[in-house]
């Protein structure tokens, strides 16, 4: 499996590459929204019995209503079939993730701007979070933790999970994930139509405040088509890992580091950012050999023979200047000077210090959320965190003197804009003294 070096100074083939890259963001082309907003449709007018039309048809699964809801004893004895070593090690991240979270409380304030002037903010939780979990290769029990954590400490009482038929029977880790958060109302629907019915509400499935969570194409369309009626997370694409390293990196680190993002899917994008050229050759060698060992070789070769890339820069000011341009999902950085280099960094969802810091501390155990922006979104959005399930509500009250005094100024900017009833609402007031 071969990856890719490039001299930065081979601008067209660099520009092709990064081209290539952020080509894979998801393509919500019209015959998968049509798609997809033929199946919300038939949800939000069908309800149930549109669910259980789906499962039969995308899923390959007969159910009846009653099956649509993933009863708590079933839900417990399919956790107790979990390995007993992963429920230590979810109970341990889960542990770590509350604590980072926890520093993401935020309070109602409320302040005096003037003397009759007091203006503040209601921090209040939303009262239904929806959460997606995914089945087949993309069910992993981390995404349950990091989605529902936040949403329970914003004070979220009431969290849904939908997932689709068999996927927990197929990954057990998944339901004892759910079991040790203590979440117990679980929906056994999948894709498109889950999004739909969280949306809009069935007869069984409750209609959600937000949606959260990872999926594919498909769901990332219903997201899309969703959104307003309901809140969401992002519309997520392919995992990206960009990895800024100097001469003190460890080939073989960076290697597996890259290997590691590449495991995630055929359309996972892994880059070395070095000014090494015996470095990226090293590299490069490594990942070769590392990879043959691997079980999912099919999808990491296929990863890093499109989308991997070795790309070696004048110095560190052109690869930060890169990342930037990148705005990738995952950084790390692997040098002498990681705070130096990470001081010029603007766009990036999270930055990983260190040769003993890889991404997968952060897809699994340290704390800080793995949802984050992918495709460039981190030019101007962030990781999921306990803001995402809040709302934030203005309150503003002014003494009867300061509206007094204020009265003229408010209609004079209402007239401005040919609002004269605004006018009167403030003026009104004023002849009322």
């Amino acid at each position: 499996m071969m990856i890719e070096i490039i001299r930065s100074q081979e601008k067209e083939r660099l520009d092709t590459k990064l081209q290539r890259i952020r080509g894979r963001n998801v393509a919500l082309d019209d015959q998968l929204m049509n798609e997809v907003s033929a199946i919300i449709r038939e949800v939000r007018t069908r309800g149930d019995a549109a669910l259980i039309d789906f499962a039969a048809r995308l899923d390959g699964v007969v159910m009846q209503p009653i099956d649509l809801r993933v009863d708590e004893e079933t839900l417990r004895s399919t956790a107790a079939r979990a390995d007993p070593n992963f429920v230590i090690a979810v109970r341990e991240a889960i542990r770590r993730v509350r604590v980072f979270h926890e520093f993401e409380r935020q309070q109602s304030w409320e302040m005096e701007t003037t003397e009759g002037v007091r203006l503040g903010q209601r921090i209040s939780p939303i009262d239904i979070a929806g959460v997606y979990i995914p089945g087949g290769t993309a069910s992993y029990p981390s995404s349950v933790v990091m989605n529902v954590v936040p949403a329970q400490i914003a004070g979220v009482k009431r969290i849904v999970v939908t997932t689709p038929p068999r996927a927990l029977q197929e990954n057990p880790a998944v339901a004892a994930a759910l079991v040790e958060l203590g979440v117990t109302e679980v929906y056994a629907i999948g894709g498109a139509q889950a999004i739909a019915a969280l949306a809009y509400g069935t007869e069984t499935v409750p209609a959600v405040d937000k949606i959260t969570g990872p999926g594919n194409r498909y769901v990332a369309a219903a997201k899309k088509l969703v959104f307003g009626i309901v809140g969401i997370d992002s519309i997520a694409g392919p995992t990206e890992v960009v990895i800024i390293a100097d001469d003190s990196a460890r080939p073989a680190f960076v290697a597996a580091d890259l290997l590691a993002q590449a495991e995630h899917g055929e359309d996972a994008a892994a880059v070395v950012l070095t000014t090494s050229a015996q470095l990226a050759a090293r590299i490069a060698a490594e990942v070769e050999k590392q990879g043959r060992a691997l079980p999912r070789r099919n999808i990491v070769e296929k990863s890093i023979t499109e989308y991997g890339t070795i790309i070696i820069v004048a110095d560190l000011d052109e690869a930060c200047g890169l990342v930037n341009e990148i705005a990738p999902e995952h950084l790390q950085i692997i040098a002498a000077d990681e705070d130096g280099i990470a001081s010029r960094i603007r766009h990036a969802g999270a930055i990983f210090f260190g040769e003993h810091t890889p991404e997968a501390v952060g897809d699994y155990l340290a704390g800080p959320n793995h949802v984050l922006p992918t495709g460039g979104a981190a030019r101007f959005s962030s990781a999921l965190g306990v803001y995402d399930f809040l709302k934030r509500t203005s309150t503003l009250r002014f003494s009867a003197a300061e509206l007094t005094r204020t009265a003229p100024l408010i209609a004079t900017l209402a007239r401005a804009e040919g609002l004269e009833a605004h006018a009167r609402s403030a003026l009104i007031r004023q002849e009322d003294q």
